[in-house]
């Protein structure tokens, strides 16, 4: 399996035949060298969007059309954008596991907000959400964006994810030492992996504080369109 952060929170998954786009924003992610658009695209096979924010949903829709992957979220948005966008999605709700290639998915709860842009300002576009992504025999648990939630425990439970992908950069979301808290008190992670920081100034730009907080974990803070192999 490989795991290669597109800067923000946009993620690649390569797993079996299956490549999974999680939160694709590359066309003005400060983040990301636009240049180098084609491979991060290259291949896949499903979308998984977390919510509507544009910093998570820029490039779905121009992805899913340019490859026909299909686009996985919540069914509210889901189903708005199959009547408006004309692009194929599979709308599910949080507790339901759907299948995706080689992957199966559960979208799990985030506590955040979710909207589009519209013409008056923003428009509902369904609950936001994260998601467990069991492969490979691993589970990844990716957060979306969210503050700490008791939740997380259940999930730990039910799912027992090895890996970790934490919002963690503050401001709109938790920040590193809340995503420290979260990973010690409710999972057993092996890797811990950081995103929604040092895409602007006023998020984190180091994941020290995670670090510290998870002397037994390993956390390894990515490097845009470098794969984390596990």
């Amino acid at each position: 399996m490989k795991i290669t952060w597109l800067g923000h929170s946009g993620f690649r998954i390569e797993t079996g035949t299956t490549v999974l786009l999680i939160d694709p924003w590359v066309t003005g992610n400060p983040m990301f060298p636009e240049d180098r658009r084609a491979e991060a695209v290259s291949g896949v096979t499903h979308i998984l969007l977390s919510h509507g924010h544009g910093d998570h949903s820029g490039d779905a829709i121009a992805i899913s059309r340019e490859t026909g992957a299909p686009i996985l979220g919540i069914y509210d948005l889901m189903t708005h954008w199959a009547a408006t966008e004309k692009v194929e999605v599979v709308g599910f709700n949080k507790g339901g596991t759907v299948t995706a290639g080689d992957a199966r998915v559960t979208m799990v709860a985030a506590t955040h907000s979710s909207s589009i842009s519209g013409p008056s300002g923003p428009v509902y576009a369904g609950a936001e959400a994260g998601f467990m992504i069991a492969a490979e025999g691993h589970t990844i648990y990716f957060s979306g964006d969210t503050d700490v939630m008791a939740d997380m425990g259940v999930w730990a439970d039910l799912h027992k994810p090895d890996i970790g992908i934490l919002c963690a950069g503050g401001h709109f979301t938790m920040d590193m030492h809340r995503a420290g808290y979260a990973a010690r008190k409710f999972f057993d992670f092996d890797l811990v992996i950081p995103c929604h920081y040092k895409t602007f100034p006023l998020l984190e730009q180091s994941a020290e504080t995670l670090v510290k907080a998870l002397p037994d974990t390993r956390v390894q803070e990515p490097e845009v369109l470098v794969p984390i192999e596990v």
